[in-house]
């Protein structure tokens, strides 16, 4: 398969923090079951918790009046630490690179003699990786029959070294580091300045750049705190659901269009799924938002620190019922009332900054978020089709039927296991229970699957290591149109020679109009007017010599038929300058936002020719077919349109006709 190009390759520091967080995230994430278990067995059975037992918590003395070692400290202090090297050692090297990792961690858990999470993070990796180029040098010289040998003794004298390394070298530089931030945090709680770093982490949320800091620094200062202290603030400096759930119903009362029909499922999502990234498009959409979600996690921050309240262990995902689960025993009150406090600052700041700014294009969720980004400076506005319908872009190419796909985010849960969700329900409702749609973090891609789904701001790290997919960039998660772009992808693609259903055939061209309705298509058998195209629609030979005089030409003529009014020729402009409707085969569908579908009065297509072609964005374009569609006949439309330019000979015979009728034939199906 081609890979399609779908945004501007990054190489800022964002995206460089961006690959060190999801490559903590990617150690910590797999264990977060084991850090349940441990906060559950932390808050049942230490000393203070809700079932006292000596044994377990590790308090008190047995009957020969030794200490009782309990499962709390050895889990903290070798299960935990371990699992996390083992997992980055795994990433870097497989098993072989796990186990070295692991080996070297033991060094630095023993000399540092406190829970080594950090440490754990530094050596896992590190194992695998000199162990990955001390093989390299013995790759392909060792005799036959001693393979076995020399990889067991070389992982076991290299492991010996590293854990040496790890206590003499290793464990005093990372409990000197852990120490000082630990004394940072203590200065913070002390002088009531801990709020302040909502300002931070809140934007750090929305740009991607969270794990960085939560698994990096604040989940291991929290294990530590939580284990001297019994529970720890720091869990929840970013996972309080509170903020994101004040954002998402301020919109459900005082936002327009997509954005507030959408708002209750996400904030469902967020506050019950603890997927987070849920809400971003929301605020990228009004960058200004950003200071309410601050304010609330500021709020909840200050509850938290004002009740001496906090969590036993990391809440993952941030759901309200992880965030309750991991709660200490003595924090209910001080934890619950600083996610309603958190959410209530966030809905009044929110509210007011609806209530009080404009917005025109915020019933387009897609497009308005789009816009946003390249005004804020971090991508360039370029759209992705699924078959290479891309602004700059080629035409991607399918070699084959679809049989995998994947839908990775940052740390591979969350926001890539809803979308994985919704994707696989609306290829089984289509007919393809047989593909396969998983979800998992970009550090863990491989170059095996056929489709690659990522946020858009994600997709350039996802590329590398999946270079033969074709990548689709989306920019919301509940109802994003390229999900059913997918899908579309995946009726063409398995269905083609076999006589499958209208529907499955639709191609490059419906994907466009998915991303303008924002909506799922109907199935071509449904009834469309029988007058979408007429012969007075057609020109063999358009008058215009730039891309913009075409889009008007084009307009003028749907303009005539009365299907539109001048509103939506405007529209047709400003959709062209956010996203290319070049899409190959010559062709170019210049069609309106999806905010100008109150202009459009009745479904009509319009087509011009232009013999010599004329420049579109650096493209050559033949074929300019202008669009309006009511409701989700606009589908029915492009998807008709695009069987035509699939086919190179029909193509040609499109090129050739000297009359309107033989082009009217050509596209008979569009009034089928």
């Amino acid at each position: 398969m081609a890979t399609e190009t779908v945004a501007k390759p990054k190489t800022s520091a964002r995206v460089h923090v961006q690959k060190f967080g999801t490559f903590l995230s990617g150690m910590i994430m797999p264990n977060i079951g084991a850090f349940i278990a441990w906060g559950i067995i932390t808050a049942l059975f230490i000393e203070k918790g809700w079932i006292p037992v000596p044994q377990l918590g590790g308090f008190g003395t047995n009957a020969a009046g030794a200490p009782n070692t309990g499962l709390v400290g050895p889990m903290i202090t070798y299960l935990l630490p371990l699992l996390i090297a083992y997992t980055g050692g795994r990433m870097v090297y497989d098993v072989r690179g796990g186990v070295v990792g692991a080996i070297g961690t033991m060094g630095v858990i023993v000399g540092a003699g406190i829970p080594m999470f950090i440490g754990a993070m530094i050596m896992g990796p590190l194992g695998g990786w000199t162990m990955k180029k001390l093989d390299s040098i013995w790759d392909g010289k060792i005799r036959p029959g001693f393979e076995m040998l020399v990889n067991n003794f070389s992982a076991g004298i290299w492991g010996a070294l590293l854990a040496m390394l790890g206590f003499y070298g290793i464990s005093p530089l990372v409990t000197a580091f852990s120490t000082a931030a630990g004394n940072v945090v203590q200065f913070l709680v002390n002088n009531g300045l801990l709020p302040l770093t909502s300002i931070f982490i809140e934007p750090a949320k929305v740009l991607f750049l969270n794990n960085a800091i939560n698994h990096g620094v604040l989940t291991p200062l929290g294990i530590q705190q939580s284990l001297e202290q019994g529970k720890s603030i720091l869990f929840l400096l970013e996972a309080n659901p509170g903020p994101g759930l004040g954002l998402l119903l301020a919109y459900m009362f005082f936002g327009r269009g997509a954005a507030k029909a959408s708002a209750p499922g996400a904030a469902l999502i967020h506050f019950f799924g603890g997927i987070h990234e849920i809400y971003f498009p929301y605020v990228l959409m009004r960058p200004m938002l950003i200071l309410a979600t601050i304010a609330g996690g500021m709020t909840g921050i200050a509850t938290l620190a004002i009740t001496n309240s906090g969590l036993v262990a990391p809440a993952a995902p941030g759901s309200i019922i992880a965030v309750i689960a991991q709660t200490s025993r003595d924090s209910y009150f001080g934890v619950i009332l600083s996610v309603l406090l958190a959410a209530t600052v966030s809905f009044l700041v929110a509210s007011l900054i609806l209530r009080t700014t404009h917005h025109s294009d915020e019933g387009d969720l897609n497009a308005a978020t789009s816009k946003m980004e390249a005004m804020k400076g971090k991508k360039s506005s370029v759209a992705s089709t699924l078959t290479g319908a891309g602004a700059g872009g080629g035409v991607g190419v399918l070699t084959g039927p679809i049989s995998n796909i994947v839908f990775a985010c940052d740390a591979g849960m969350g926001s890539s296991a809803m979308g994985a969700s919704v994707l696989r329900n609306k290829i089984k409702a289509a007919g393809f229970p047989d593909v396969k749609v998983t979800n998992a973090s970009i550090a863990n891609l491989s170059d095996t699957y056929d489709v690659v789904v990522t946020h858009q701001d994600l997709t350039e790290r996802a590329k590398p290591s999946t270079a033969s997919a074709v990548h689709v960039s989306v920019d919301n998660f509940m109802n994003s149109p390229r999900y059913d772009e997918i899908v579309e992808m995946v009726q063409r693609s398995n269905a083609e020679g076999t006589a499958a259903p209208a529907a499955g055939a639709a191609t490059a061209a419906a994907p466009a109009a998915a991303t303008t309705s924002g909506t799922a298509a109907a199935p071509e058998a449904a009834a469309a007017p029988s007058d979408i195209l007429v012969p007075e629609s057609v020109v063999l030979n358009g008058s215009a010599a730039t891309r913009d005089a075409a889009i008007d030409e084009a307009g003028q003529l749907l303009l005539a038929r009365g299907a539109v009014d001048n509103d939506y020729i405007l529209a047709m402009h400003e959709r062209e300058e956010s996203v290319s409707t070049y899409m190959g085969s010559f062709l170019a569908i210049p069609h309106g936002t999806n905010a100008a579908k109150d202009h459009i009065r009745k479904s009509a297509v319009s087509v011009v020719r232009y013999p010599d072609g004329i420049d579109w964005n650096g493209k050559q374009v033949k074929f300019v077919v202008g669009v309006a569609g009511v409701n989700n006949e606009h589908l029915h439309i492009l998807s008709s349109i695009a069987k035509v330019f699939t086919n190179k000979a029909q193509v040609a015979q499109l090129e050739a006709a000297t009359s309107v009728d033989e082009v009217l034939e050509l596209f008979g199906k569009v009034n089928a």
